[in-house]
């Protein structure tokens, strides 16, 4: 039988591939991405009839190693949909992986990832089959599962507390909305609901949304499925804005069964469109570090569009809009070919941007030293250093925030928090700082940042932290003004040079103090500190969250 025809249908063969050069390539599903791979280079087999429309590819050239395997090497142009053997190479992770449509497949835009692959042609062309085969139903993650999944447990590589957003408007009716009931239950079954696994609630949007479960309330799938079942169609208009926004607010709580470190997601189920606004109600949905999916279902009709507020409401209410978190059914019927798309959606952790991590849930304010005693050339040396920490975090209207302070005697506020919301504009605004020279009082600079600069964002979602760089001895008291500040929640990384007393940058430090506490006897040792104060940001901002 032709290697081809094995590895259609429902089974494909997994495991060891050797060539007619006695080389031996791993067989690998549509869904392998680049991260499931161990080693630095490695030759794959690729099977035939992927459909393109479920590929996840982010770049051109260098791909994001969460990125499908085979769909990059089609949209590379190393194999076709016919499938074929692709040689991968393991790279360093990479900022900024641009969107390009290539061969059918549009690949999506990622602003920085981890670790990288390139795929490129092998030589090996005659292929025998050494290996054993196994079901295609893999596990969302790409990885092979090592044993029975435990019903109790569910599954443990889909960690993710959802809120299923159910359309129970008049647009979608009795008998859609019982059908959408169906649809929600066997996604609920395929996700492996579990004390250790996914849990899930349901809320249902109409006139006034109504939660109908808590996360809390069950954690088996036979349970789920008979509340799912049990659910009363509530008609009226579909304020499906209002339901999101009340779900983004008073579902997750610790109280009602959310879960700390793991993914929040709300997954609104909408029949033809909204009543009313749901821009807004996606930003709120963004600052608590929720990721929205929308799956629309009958999108409006050309006559019907007159009757819709904002025809682009789906990409302003969902998470990214990078074409993942958007998905759409044409009918209720026939819906049971969606859900495993959808479950692998829900399941993929690395793509949900909208969770709060340290690189978009921090406020990080820089006081600089501009004292005689630093000179020009070196206070460039400073600012360079700003860039290079401000660069590893979103910065955005809704991520993470940066501000800078500039003391002497006196205080001079660069820009607040409030001031540049992309990161282009803060780097810009960076390189703009003018040296002001004079003399050293970091203590007062202290209690204007602390009063001045975070003050605004006392309340805020972000976690505040404040970057003392100074090169000498301040002519008054450190130790108020900075306890002061870590009383006001904020905490404080001291980088001395040169001439900065090590008694005094420690005392400005947060506890531990050893772990917050920076010195370098001459400005261009800043460059090392980088990756140093950026894991330490990171810590903090997990320690917090535990």
């Amino acid at each position: 039988m032709p290697l081809a025809a094995l590895l259609l249908g429902a089974f494909l063969l997994c495991g060891p591939v050797r060539g007619s050069d006695g080389s031996v390539s791993t067989a690998i599903t549509c869904f392998t991405r680049g991260l499931d791979l161990k080693k630095e280079t490695e030759e794959v087999l690729c099977p035939a009839n992927c459909p393109l429309w479920q590929f996840y590819v982010f770049g051109d050239g260098v791909y994001a190693s969460l990125s499908s395997v085979c769909g990059a090497a089609i949209h590379r142009g190393v194999i076709t949909n016919a499938g074929g053997p692709v040689k991968v190479q393991t790279l360093p992770g990479q900022e900024s992986y641009p969107a390009v449509n290539a061969n059918g497949i549009q690949s999506q835009v990622l602003t920085r990832w981890a670790s990288s692959f390139s795929v490129t042609p092998t030589k090996n062309v005659a292929l025998e089959v050494v290996g054993r085969s196994v079901s295609t139903a893999r596990p969302s993650t790409g990885k092979r599962p090592k044993k029975p999944l435990d019903k109790k447990a569910g599954n443990k590589d889909c960690k993710a507390d959802i809120a299923f957003l159910v359309d129970g408007s008049y647009n979608i009716g009795q008998r859609r909305f019982n059908l959408q009931k169906n649809f929600v239950g066997k996604v609920a079954v395929m996700l492996g609901i579990g004390t250790e696994g996914p849990h899930i609630g349901v809320v249902q949007a109409s006139e006034h949304p109504k939660i109908e479960f808590y996360l809390k309330n069950f954690t088996a799938a036979k349970e789920v499925l008979f509340a799912i079942k049990e659910l009363g169609f509530r008609g009226g208009n579909s304020n499906t804005g209002k339901a999101l926004k009340h779900t983004a607010q008073k579902f997750f709580s610790l109280e009602n069964g959310a879960r700390k470190g793991i993914p929040k997601i709300i997954v609104v189920f909408l029949d033809g469109w909204p009543s009313d606004d749901i821009e807004e109600a996606g930003i709120v949905a963004r600052e608590f570090g929720v990721n929205v999916f929308i799956v629309s279902v009958a999108k409006p009709t050309a006559e019907e569009l007159g009757m819709v507020q904002d025809i682009g409401f789906v990409d302003k209410a969902v998470c990214r809009n990078n074409g993942f978190f958007s998905y759409n059914m044409p009918s209720w019927f026939g819906t049971t070919k969606y859900v495993k798309p959808l479950v692998q959606k829900l399941c993929s952790h690395e793509q949900m941007l909208c969770s709060k991590t340290c690189y978009n849930s921090v406020n990080i304010a820089f006081l600089v030293d501009g004292s005689s005693s630093v000179g020009d050339s070196n206070f460039r040396l400073v600012l360079e250093f700003i860039s290079n920490v401000a660069k590893a975090f979103e910065i955005s209207d809704i991520g993470s925030k940066i501000a800078t302070v500039q003391f002497t005697y006196d205080q001079r506020t660069e820009f607040s928090f409030t001031d540049y919301t992309t990161k282009e504009k803060v780097l810009s605004a960076i390189r703009s700082i003018r040296y002001m020279s004079g003399g050293t009082a970091t203590g007062d600079a202290i209690s204007f940042t602390t009063r001045n600069v975070f003050g605004p964002v006392k309340d805020g979602p972000n976690k505040n932290f404040l970057v003392i760089l100074t090169d000498g001895q301040s002519y008054d008291d450190v130790r108020g003004p900075a306890a002061a500040a870590q009383k006001a929640g904020i905490t404080v990384f001291s980088v001395g040079v040169a001439w900065a007393p090590l008694d005094d940058l420690k005392d400005m430090a947060s506890e531990p103090r050893d772990s917050h506490t920076f010195f370098t006897r001459e400005f261009t040792g800043l460059e090392q500190m980088i990756p140093d104060i950026i894991r330490g940001i990171c810590k903090d901002f997990l320690d917090s969250k535990q």
